[in-house]
Protein backbone atom coordinates (compact mmCIF):
# COMPACT_ATOMS: atom_id res chain seq x y z
CA UNK A 1 0.00 0.00 0.00
CA UNK A 2 0.88 3.55 -0.52
CA UNK A 3 2.32 5.59 2.60
CA UNK A 4 3.01 9.08 3.35
CA UNK A 5 3.81 11.60 5.71
CA UNK A 6 1.86 12.16 8.86
CA UNK A 7 1.91 16.09 9.19
CA UNK A 8 5.29 17.28 9.64
CA UNK A 9 6.52 14.21 12.00
CA UNK A 10 8.75 10.95 10.55
CA UNK A 11 5.35 8.77 11.84
CA UNK A 12 4.05 7.07 8.63
CA UNK A 13 0.73 5.71 7.92
CA UNK A 14 -0.72 3.52 5.32
CA UNK A 15 -3.85 4.88 3.33
CA UNK A 16 -6.40 3.77 6.02
CA UNK A 17 -6.35 3.08 9.09
CA UNK A 18 -7.37 0.52 11.44
CA UNK A 19 -10.35 1.79 14.00
CA UNK A 20 -10.90 -0.54 17.19
CA UNK A 21 -13.95 1.01 18.71
CA UNK A 22 -16.46 -1.83 17.38
CA UNK A 23 -13.73 -4.92 17.49
CA UNK A 24 -15.43 -5.99 20.41
CA UNK A 25 -19.09 -5.10 19.84
CA UNK A 26 -20.16 -3.54 22.84
CA UNK A 27 -19.69 -0.39 24.83
CA UNK A 28 -20.09 -2.34 28.35
CA UNK A 29 -16.85 -4.27 29.36
CA UNK A 30 -18.75 -7.10 31.31
CA UNK A 31 -19.69 -8.48 28.17
CA UNK A 32 -16.68 -9.07 26.52
CA UNK A 33 -15.70 -12.84 27.26
CA UNK A 34 -12.30 -14.73 26.72
CA UNK A 35 -13.45 -15.34 22.88
CA UNK A 36 -14.63 -11.66 22.49
CA UNK A 37 -11.05 -10.67 23.10
CA UNK A 38 -9.29 -13.21 21.26
CA UNK A 39 -11.62 -12.36 18.10
CA UNK A 40 -10.62 -8.74 18.37
CA UNK A 41 -7.02 -9.44 18.84
CA UNK A 42 -7.27 -11.80 15.22
CA UNK A 43 -9.27 -8.53 13.93
CA UNK A 44 -6.21 -6.45 14.67
CA UNK A 45 -3.93 -9.64 13.61
CA UNK A 46 -6.25 -9.04 10.18
CA UNK A 47 -5.45 -5.69 9.55
CA UNK A 48 -2.00 -5.37 10.66
CA UNK A 49 -1.24 -8.42 8.14
CA UNK A 50 -3.20 -6.70 5.51
CA UNK A 51 -0.94 -3.81 6.07
CA UNK A 52 -2.52 -1.40 8.11
CA UNK A 53 -0.01 0.30 10.31
CA UNK A 54 -1.79 3.20 11.84
CA UNK A 55 -4.06 1.67 14.85
CA UNK A 56 -6.78 4.05 16.46
CA UNK A 57 -8.54 3.23 19.62
CA UNK A 58 -9.61 5.48 22.65
CA UNK A 59 -10.04 5.55 26.75
CA UNK A 60 -13.81 5.42 26.33
CA UNK A 61 -14.11 2.83 23.77
CA UNK A 62 -15.25 0.09 25.78
CA UNK A 63 -14.16 1.85 29.25
CA UNK A 64 -11.10 1.04 27.82
CA UNK A 65 -10.96 -2.32 27.02
CA UNK A 66 -10.17 -1.90 23.27
CA UNK A 67 -6.71 0.05 24.35
CA UNK A 68 -6.23 -3.01 26.67
CA UNK A 69 -7.31 -5.40 23.07
CA UNK A 70 -4.86 -3.11 21.41
CA UNK A 71 -1.89 -3.72 23.76
CA UNK A 72 -2.58 -7.20 24.36
CA UNK A 73 -2.13 -7.70 20.24
CA UNK A 74 1.00 -5.51 20.26
CA UNK A 75 2.42 -8.16 22.61
CA UNK A 76 1.59 -11.31 20.39
CA UNK A 77 2.79 -10.30 17.35
CA UNK A 78 6.38 -9.99 17.65
CA UNK A 79 7.95 -6.59 16.21
CA UNK A 80 4.43 -5.32 15.57
CA UNK A 81 4.72 -2.40 18.24
CA UNK A 82 7.97 -1.27 16.00
CA UNK A 83 6.18 -0.57 12.90
CA UNK A 84 2.67 0.86 13.54
CA UNK A 85 1.32 4.37 15.17
CA UNK A 86 -0.57 3.72 18.15
CA UNK A 87 -3.09 6.41 18.39
CA UNK A 88 -5.42 6.53 21.39
CA UNK A 89 -8.05 9.58 22.53
CA UNK A 90 -9.19 11.52 25.71
CA UNK A 91 -10.76 14.15 27.09
CA UNK A 92 -14.57 12.42 27.51
CA UNK A 93 -16.08 11.84 30.93
CA UNK A 94 -18.72 9.48 31.27
CA UNK A 95 -21.60 10.55 33.66
CA UNK A 96 -21.28 9.29 37.31
CA UNK A 97 -17.06 10.37 37.70
CA UNK A 98 -15.85 11.43 39.76
CA UNK A 99 -19.39 11.25 41.71
CA UNK A 100 -22.83 9.63 41.40
CA UNK A 101 -24.33 12.97 40.16
CA UNK A 102 -21.65 14.19 37.80
CA UNK A 103 -22.51 14.79 34.38
CA UNK A 104 -21.43 13.42 31.01
CA UNK A 105 -19.07 15.91 29.98
CA UNK A 106 -15.56 16.79 27.75
CA UNK A 107 -12.62 17.99 30.47
CA UNK A 108 -9.53 19.16 28.37
CA UNK A 109 -7.69 20.49 32.03
CA UNK A 110 -4.39 19.44 32.41
CA UNK A 111 -5.31 17.40 35.64
CA UNK A 112 -7.14 14.98 33.42
CA UNK A 113 -5.12 15.02 29.96
CA UNK A 114 -2.11 14.07 32.32
CA UNK A 115 -4.11 11.37 34.09
CA UNK A 116 -5.94 9.64 31.12
CA UNK A 117 -2.64 9.77 29.35
CA UNK A 118 -0.69 7.61 31.88
CA UNK A 119 -3.72 5.46 32.22
CA UNK A 120 -3.82 4.72 28.49
CA UNK A 121 -0.17 4.31 28.44
CA UNK A 122 -0.58 1.30 31.20
CA UNK A 123 -3.52 -0.40 28.99
CA UNK A 124 -1.81 -0.31 25.91
CA UNK A 125 1.23 -1.27 27.69
CA UNK A 126 3.77 1.03 26.01
CA UNK A 127 5.94 3.82 27.05
CA UNK A 128 5.24 6.36 24.18
CA UNK A 129 2.03 7.43 22.31
CA UNK A 130 2.34 7.87 18.80
CA UNK A 131 -0.61 9.93 18.22
CA UNK A 132 -2.45 11.62 21.33
CA UNK A 133 -5.95 13.37 20.44
CA UNK A 134 -8.09 15.40 22.77
CA UNK A 135 -11.13 13.97 21.61
CA UNK A 136 -14.77 16.02 21.83
CA UNK A 137 -13.94 19.78 21.92
CA UNK A 138 -14.46 20.98 26.00
CA UNK A 139 -16.37 24.43 25.65
CA UNK A 140 -14.58 25.41 28.50
CA UNK A 141 -11.00 24.74 26.99
CA UNK A 142 -8.20 26.85 28.21
CA UNK A 143 -5.40 26.54 25.49
CA UNK A 144 -2.96 28.27 27.94
CA UNK A 145 -4.03 25.31 30.66
CA UNK A 146 -3.50 22.77 27.66
CA UNK A 147 0.10 24.38 26.43
CA UNK A 148 2.15 23.36 29.41
CA UNK A 149 0.67 19.79 29.84
CA UNK A 150 1.32 18.76 26.00
CA UNK A 151 4.81 20.37 26.66
CA UNK A 152 5.00 17.76 29.53
CA UNK A 153 4.24 14.87 28.10
CA UNK A 154 6.24 16.03 25.22
CA UNK A 155 9.17 15.90 27.14
CA UNK A 156 8.49 12.96 28.98
CA UNK A 157 8.74 10.49 25.84
CA UNK A 158 5.27 9.64 27.10
CA UNK A 159 3.80 11.29 23.40
CA UNK A 160 5.11 11.71 20.10
CA UNK A 161 2.47 13.61 18.18
CA UNK A 162 -0.72 15.07 19.30
CA UNK A 163 -3.96 15.55 17.38
CA UNK A 164 -7.71 16.62 17.90
CA UNK A 165 -10.78 14.87 17.24
CA UNK A 166 -14.15 16.34 15.80
CA UNK A 167 -12.36 20.00 15.58
CA UNK A 168 -13.84 22.84 13.59
CA UNK A 169 -11.09 25.25 11.74
CA UNK A 170 -11.87 27.85 14.83
CA UNK A 171 -11.81 25.88 17.98
CA UNK A 172 -8.21 24.09 16.01
CA UNK A 173 -6.85 27.66 15.00
CA UNK A 174 -7.37 28.75 18.69
CA UNK A 175 -5.38 26.06 20.22
CA UNK A 176 -2.56 25.43 17.69
CA UNK A 177 -1.87 29.62 18.83
CA UNK A 178 -1.03 28.59 22.08
CA UNK A 179 0.37 25.25 22.42
CA UNK A 180 4.44 24.90 21.63
CA UNK A 181 4.29 21.00 20.02
CA UNK A 182 2.66 20.40 16.21
CA UNK A 183 -1.06 19.20 15.97
CA UNK A 184 -0.88 17.16 13.23
CA UNK A 185 -4.15 15.19 12.59
CA UNK A 186 -7.71 16.02 13.00
CA UNK A 187 -10.04 13.37 13.12
CA UNK A 188 -13.91 14.11 11.81
CA UNK A 189 -16.49 12.54 10.69
CA UNK A 190 -16.45 12.50 7.19
CA UNK A 191 -17.95 10.27 4.18
CA UNK A 192 -20.79 10.93 1.39
CA UNK A 193 -23.87 11.76 3.59
CA UNK A 194 -21.91 14.54 5.69
CA UNK A 195 -19.77 17.01 3.31
CA UNK A 196 -19.71 19.75 5.87
CA UNK A 197 -15.62 18.97 6.32
CA UNK A 198 -15.29 19.76 2.26
CA UNK A 199 -16.86 23.16 2.69
CA UNK A 200 -16.64 24.36 6.22
CA UNK A 201 -12.65 25.11 6.17
CA UNK A 202 -11.94 21.80 7.74
CA UNK A 203 -9.95 20.36 4.72
CA UNK A 204 -8.32 23.44 4.04
CA UNK A 205 -7.16 24.32 6.78
CA UNK A 206 -5.43 20.84 6.90
CA UNK A 207 -3.47 21.77 3.23
CA UNK A 208 -2.52 25.08 4.85
CA UNK A 209 -0.94 23.34 7.81
CA UNK A 210 0.12 20.66 6.40
CA UNK A 211 -1.97 18.53 8.47
CA UNK A 212 -3.05 14.82 8.27
CA UNK A 213 -7.12 14.29 8.01
CA UNK A 214 -8.46 11.16 9.51
CA UNK A 215 -12.16 9.94 9.08
CA UNK A 216 -14.35 8.36 10.76
CA UNK A 217 -17.14 6.37 9.75
CA UNK A 218 -16.16 6.68 6.22
CA UNK A 219 -19.02 4.06 5.23
CA UNK A 220 -21.38 6.60 7.16
CA UNK A 221 -21.98 4.09 9.97
CA UNK A 222 -22.72 1.22 7.07
CA UNK A 223 -25.43 2.07 4.45
CA UNK A 224 -22.33 2.96 2.12
CA UNK A 225 -20.81 -0.26 2.16
CA UNK A 226 -21.86 -2.40 -0.81
CA UNK A 227 -25.41 -4.45 -1.19
CA UNK A 228 -26.33 -1.75 1.87
CA UNK A 229 -29.72 0.05 2.02
CA UNK A 230 -30.07 3.75 2.70
CA UNK A 231 -31.61 4.27 6.16
CA UNK A 232 -35.29 4.62 5.42
CA UNK A 233 -35.85 7.04 8.31
CA UNK A 234 -33.76 9.03 7.35
CA UNK A 235 -34.94 12.52 5.55
CA UNK A 236 -32.23 11.86 2.87
CA UNK A 237 -33.19 8.30 2.41
CA UNK A 238 -34.61 9.00 -1.83
CA UNK A 239 -31.10 10.79 -2.31
CA UNK A 240 -28.97 8.80 -0.88
CA UNK A 241 -30.45 5.96 -2.81
CA UNK A 242 -29.80 7.71 -5.92
CA UNK A 243 -26.04 8.09 -4.51
CA UNK A 244 -25.88 4.24 -3.76
CA UNK A 245 -27.12 3.52 -7.70
CA UNK A 246 -24.17 6.18 -8.59
CA UNK A 247 -21.84 4.37 -7.03
CA UNK A 248 -22.56 0.61 -8.03
CA UNK A 249 -22.59 1.46 -11.33
CA UNK A 250 -19.20 3.43 -11.32
CA UNK A 251 -18.18 0.15 -8.86
CA UNK A 252 -18.98 -1.67 -11.88
CA UNK A 253 -16.97 -0.04 -14.21
CA UNK A 254 -13.84 -0.54 -12.27
CA UNK A 255 -14.22 -3.90 -11.80
CA UNK A 256 -14.93 -3.58 -7.94
CA UNK A 257 -17.56 -2.51 -5.24
CA UNK A 258 -19.18 0.20 -3.86
CA UNK A 259 -17.53 -0.02 -0.11
CA UNK A 260 -14.01 0.52 -2.19
CA UNK A 261 -15.39 3.17 -4.52
CA UNK A 262 -16.78 4.87 -0.90
CA UNK A 263 -13.48 5.03 -0.02
CA UNK A 264 -11.49 5.33 -3.07
CA UNK A 265 -13.33 8.89 -3.46
CA UNK A 266 -12.03 9.66 0.02
CA UNK A 267 -8.53 8.96 -0.67
CA UNK A 268 -8.85 11.66 -3.79
CA UNK A 269 -8.82 14.30 -1.90
CA UNK A 270 -5.47 15.99 -2.08
CA UNK A 271 -5.39 16.59 1.74
CA UNK A 272 -4.72 12.87 1.85
CA UNK A 273 -7.17 11.72 4.30
CA UNK A 274 -6.56 8.64 6.25
CA UNK A 275 -10.61 6.68 6.02
CA UNK A 276 -10.65 4.80 9.66
CA UNK A 277 -11.26 1.61 9.28
CA UNK A 278 -13.45 0.09 12.33
CA UNK A 279 -14.70 -3.72 11.42
CA UNK A 280 -14.27 -6.84 13.43
CA UNK A 281 -14.06 -8.59 10.25
CA UNK A 282 -11.18 -9.70 9.19
CA UNK A 283 -12.83 -10.23 5.87
CA UNK A 284 -14.19 -6.90 5.85
CA UNK A 285 -10.60 -5.66 7.02
CA UNK A 286 -9.00 -6.91 4.26
CA UNK A 287 -11.58 -6.05 1.59
CA UNK A 288 -11.12 -1.94 2.14
CA UNK A 289 -7.72 -2.03 1.07
CA UNK A 290 -8.28 -2.64 -2.13
CA UNK A 291 -9.72 1.40 -2.24
CA UNK A 292 -5.66 2.27 -2.53
CA UNK A 293 -5.70 0.73 -6.12
CA UNK A 294 -8.12 2.59 -7.42
CA UNK A 295 -7.77 5.87 -9.18
CA UNK A 296 -10.90 8.02 -9.62
CA UNK A 297 -11.24 10.58 -12.59
CA UNK A 298 -12.16 14.41 -11.65
CA UNK A 299 -15.16 13.23 -13.58
CA UNK A 300 -16.12 10.52 -11.77
CA UNK A 301 -15.27 12.49 -8.32
CA UNK A 302 -17.45 14.94 -9.15
CA UNK A 303 -20.35 12.50 -10.38
CA UNK A 304 -20.17 11.42 -6.95
CA UNK A 305 -20.18 14.45 -5.46
CA UNK A 306 -23.18 16.07 -7.24
CA UNK A 307 -25.34 12.99 -6.38
CA UNK A 308 -23.97 13.18 -2.70
CA UNK A 309 -25.52 16.99 -2.47
CA UNK A 310 -28.22 16.18 -4.41
CA UNK A 311 -28.16 18.91 -6.50
CA UNK A 312 -25.97 20.29 -9.50
CA UNK A 313 -22.52 22.83 -8.36
CA UNK A 314 -23.83 26.28 -8.04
Amino acid sequence: MKTQSLGKSDLVSTRLAYGNMRSVGTWNPADVTTDVRTKAVKAHIAAYEAGYNHFDSADIYCRGVCEEILGQTLREVSGMRDRVIVATKCGIRFGGSPNPDSPGRYDFSADYIRSSCDASLERLGVETIDLYHLHRPDILMNPAEIAPVFDELHKAGKVKVFAVSNFLPTTLAALKKHVNVPIEVNQVEIHLGRLDPFIDGTLDQCLEHLMTPTAWSPLGGGWLGTGKEAPRSNPNYAKWTLLQQRLDKIAIDHGTTRTIISLAWLLKHPSKIIPIIGSANPINIREAVKADAIELSREEWYTIYVAARGQNMP
